[in-house]
């Protein structure tokens, strides 16, 4: 399975890029993992509602057609982007929320950071805030879009939406709790990932 670092990425010209992917898919096409960080970019949800977007000021708004409401993407943030063919791994889309809960919840064991998840609310949090979002779209039994977590970022412009569409809810990074190093995360990422979603990378 290949992994592919984009480094830092136009929110739009990867989403068309996925897009373009998981259309092209056959039965042999071989399952990959993106991983960026994008531009600052906010990215509303299919059912996204524009009142949780409260002053986006200079940040671009872009539509996108995965789950959820809206979410920012910055430096700072790794975003990884799941392309999965689940029928072929036997795979519900519960079963891959839940894999990839875990990995996260296990990366920020390793991490020396407690870290909680939500009824009805994807993602994972640590106490009160929100530390990494997950949005997903299934197309012909193939995933895209995946998560983001927030390592060391400027959390600024989460406070210009209401994150994830959720009322009660802060965000915060890796960064206020642990020592981190970009490149480090993103390979415990994707060991938390292999195992727990059972990757061959």
């Amino acid at each position: 399975m290949l992994v592919k670092d984009l480094g830092q990425s136009d929110y739009e010209q990867v989403f068309a890029a996925m897009r373009d992917y998981t259309r092209a898919r056959e039965n042999a096409t071989g399952d990959q993992i993106w991983l960026t960080e994008h531009a600052p970019v906010f990215t509303q949800g299919q059912a996204g509602k524009a009142e949780h977007l409260l002053a986006p000021g200079d940040i671009p708004v872009v539509q996108s057609d995965r789950g959820g409401q809206v979410t920012y993407h910055g430096p700072g943030q790794i975003t990884a982007y799941l392309l999965l063919d689940l029928r072929r791994k036997n795979m519900g889309v519960r079963d891959l929320v839940a894999g990839i809960e875990r990995s996260l919840q296990s990366l920020l064991t390793h991490y020396g950071i407690a870290s909680d998840l939500r009824d009805g609310a994807p993602g994972v949090y640590v106490g009160p805030q929100k530390i990494a979002q997950l949005g997903l779209r299934v197309s012909r039994g193939c995933s895209y879009h995946g998560l983001s977590l927030n390592v060391d970022m400027d959390l600024e412009p989460f406070g210009r939406i209401n994150p994830c569409g959720l009322l009660d809810t802060t965000v915060t990074h890796m960064a206020a709790f642990a020592s981190v190093q970009m490149h480090d995360v993103k390979q415990q990422l994707l060991e938390c990932l292999s195992a727990q979603l059972q990757l061959d990378l």
